[in-house]
């Protein structure tokens, strides 16, 4: 048996009118989010149209080949960016003529793979085992408005389509639960003397990657709790459904970042020689979401995990990209350096509980954030609706203009030892409490 998808009732008005668009083929991308039961989707997308395509629809027959896998894949890319935890591209459709359907499922099949490549490729994080991997692929004709739904396992090369059930459900995200929390961030990143040419993407890369890794470790606190997390997130809050307030359930959560290695693992340190260092700094907002269908703890935690993670990693990609447009490629030499990272603002969802998300640089009008919601996501976006959610966050690069003397070196290794001492300070009080306690008892029992 095949996997169903539950679709939100506003997406089947939305591919129709699609359909009465179509010359001869239109694509686009499904928004929602997976679970062990079932799909759910909230959203529907069509790619941006080229110049270059609407010319080569407009001479010689129909056809498929024409299709850009590039534009799909980066489409894809940038609204991944938009989607706070817990959302995915779930998969891709077509609408398209007739003629087309016998090549259609082919060149699903393979957009479905090229833009699951392309986002995996961007991702700090890895999935889990117990994942569910299977992306949809929608077909429509344009004429007929035949619906064909098949899933790929998108973890195998070889997977072959498998049947799946397209239900439409009207106020699909009503009983969603959001989860928001704000992360201090002080990230330090040294940049290596060997580093070709001051790399300062892929330092930063790696230096987020070291920092993914102890946002994945740390303790979350939901509503103030350290809940098991195979129990059911909403348990000990159905009593309060009978109130008048909306349905949709908010959780207030705090992230605690473990400040040192774990007791039973050995702490060294590296002394290199660096270039510089960059340093980033500032609180951002996170959000997730997750469905009502008995959401476990353990599911609303992953979704916020990654929100975080992809959060930080996404707005420097949008740093590097602005820096590499306004100012050229990087610089073999490069000067103290201070940027602003873009701010994370939030737009509802019409008809759903959930919002989106962009970032924001200081210059940019609201008119360009408008722009984008319709060039990426098809969606019309009052400026009223448009909410920055945080404080200016910022990245510093700072040099070292010459190679460490002497006394550098010596400064160096007390900063190193120093940190030495501060990981292994719990031992030391710990050792000194219990000196003390001996010291007490040994003078009490003498008199």
């Amino acid at each position: 048996m095949g996997r169903t998808y539950l679709v939100e009732e506003s997406i089947g008005q939305y591919l129709t009118e699609l359909s009465t668009k179509v010359k001869p083929y239109v694509t686009g991308l499904l928004i929602g989010q997976c679970s062990p039961q079932r799909d759910y989707v909230i959203q529907a997308v069509r790619t941006p149209p080229k110049e270059q395509q609407q010319q080569e629809e407009s001479v010689g027959p129909p056809r498929l080949a024409s299709l850009d896998e590039e534009w799909i894949t980066t489409h894809a890319s940038q609204v991944s960016r938009m989607l706070p935890g817990g959302l995915l591209v779930l998969g891709v459709f077509m609408i398209a003529t007739p003629e087309l359907a016998k090549d259609g499922q082919n060149a699903l099949r393979k957009l479905i793979f090229s833009v699951e490549k392309s986002l995996s490729r961007r991702r700090l994080w890895k999935p889990t085992e117990e994942e569910v991997s299977d992306r949809a692929a929608l077909q429509i004709c344009s004429a007929t408005k035949k619906v064909v739904c098949r899933t790929y396992d998108v973890q195998d090369p070889k997977s072959s389509a498998k049947p799946a059930d397209w239900k439409y459900q009207s106020a699909l995200t009503a009983s969603w639960v959001a989860l928001g929390c704000t992360v201090n961030v002080n990230i330090h990143i040294p940049l290596l003397a060997t580093s070709p040419n001051h790399d300062l993407e892929k330092n930063t890369k790696n230096g987020l990657n070291r920092w993914s890794k102890q946002i994945e470790d740390s303790v979350f606190l939901i509503n103030g709790q350290v809940k098991d997390e195979d129990t059911e997130l909403l348990e000990g809050q159905k009593k309060f459904r009978g109130n008048t307030q909306p349905s949709t359930h908010f959780s207030d959560v705090k992230v605690l970042t473990q400040l040192g290695q774990a007791g039973s693992a050995r702490s060294t340190a590296t002394v290199q020689v660096c270039s510089g260092s960059i340093n980033l700094r500032g609180a951002v907002k996170c959000r997730a979401y997750i469905h009502g269908n008995k959401p476990k703890v353990k599911e609303a935690i992953q979704a916020l995990k990654r929100d975080i993670i992809n959060t930080l990693s996404d707005r420097c990609e949008i740093l590097f990209e602005d820096l590499i447009l306004n100012e050229g490629p990087q610089k073999k030499d490069f000067g103290r350096e201070y940027h602003v990272l873009p701010q994370r603002l939030f737009v509802p969802v019409a008809g759903s509980s959930v919002m989106l998300s962009d970032y924001k640089f200081g210059d940019e009008a609201a008119g360009e954030i408008q722009e984008r919601f319709v060039e990426m996501l098809d969606q019309p976006v009052q400026a009223e609706d448009m909410h920055i959610a945080e404080d200016i966050s910022t990245v510093a690069v700072c040099p070292v203009t010459d190679s460490p003397s002497d006394t550098q070196q010596v400064q160096l290794t007390k900063a190193t030892l120093l940190l030495k001492l501060q990981q292994n300070m719990g031992l030391v009080v710990a050792a000194a409490v219990a000196v003390l306690a001996s010291i007490f008892s040994f003078n009490y029992f003498s008199d």
